[in-house]
């Protein structure tokens, strides 16, 4: 090519760069401010001027890592998972090419939060085989890993008791997903093996801060539920069955320890 056809390209490459720049100042100050539908707006034409820059080079692929990195945030900030995978899916290949970014870790242990969520536990693991011991070691990554292990032995006090030591806000969303799910289990064992319960004690159990919270729950989820009082009375047992047949409190962890195990034998 000539001189000027040269001159003509890098012209082009340096004004596609200044572009995408400008745009992830923007799309930054979207995320900081909290403003979701203005970011997700942005998003949109960051990811078209991205084309017009080379991200097979280090630089290039950094840029466009930033830019998505910060839309995986607003999927967050927006309760989609679907859109969170989605643009996931895109920033990984940055990473691939070197990009090297400060919230590189918060995104993959966002990720390894929402493989959890999505109870993709042989991915989970995979995605742990790509990190170093020091990656491994920081607070975004080793939460989701201490998670992974309480899940696994049947510890959902623990996963419960975890929202309140999530390293980053942003990991919330996947926690109230999570501990749906745990308390979805814990409910399970408790409607079979209790005819009666006090509201205290399903409250401490499931840990949820109020009654009106329990209340909530019961209503959206467990509708068969009946509430007299203070007391939550579920199905009545089989018939034939004795009070002597219904386990005891301390048998319900053991039983949910033993329904995790039998799932990954599954």
């Amino acid at each position: 090519p000539s001189s000027t056809t040269i001159e003509r390209q890098t012209n082009e490459t340096t004004k596609a760069t200044m572009t995408v720049q400008a745009l992830l100042k923007t799309l930054n100050s979207k995320v900081q401010s909290g403003d979701v539908e203005g970011g997700l707006s942005t998003l949109a034409q960051f990811k078209i001027a991205i084309l017009d820059v080379d991200v097979s080079t280090v630089a290039g692929a950094t840029l466009a890592a930033n830019g998505l990195e910060l839309g995986v945030l607003l999927t967050v900030a927006a309760g989609d998972l679907d859109a969170f995978s989605r643009n996931l899916n895109q920033l990984k290949p940055h990473y691939t090419t070197g990009a090297e970014t400060e919230r590189k870790m918060h995104i993959l242990g966002l990720n390894l939060m929402f493989l959890l969520v999505e109870n993709r536990l042989s991915e989970f693991h995979s995605e742990l085989e790509l990190l170093t011991d020091t990656e491994a070691g920081t607070p975004l990554i080793s939460f989701p890993i201490q998670l992974e292990r309480h899940l696994m032995v049947g510890s959902y006090d623990e996963v419960l008791s975890a929202k309140s030591r999530i390293p980053d806000p942003s990991y919330g969303f996947f926690m109230d997903n999570l501990l749906q799910t745990v308390r979805d289990s814990i409910a399970d064992c408790v409607e079979v093996s209790y005819k009666t319960m006090k509201l205290s004690d399903a409250m401490t159990m499931m840990k949820f801060d109020s009654p009106q919270e329990l209340m909530e729950y019961v209503t959206e989820a467990r509708d068969d539920w009946i509430v007299e009082g203070e007391t939550l009375c579920f199905q009545p047992p089989p018939v034939g069955s004795k009070a002597s047949d219904i386990p005891s409190m301390d048998l319900i962890s053991q039983t949910l320890t033993y329904a995790t195990e039998v799932e990954r034998i599954i």
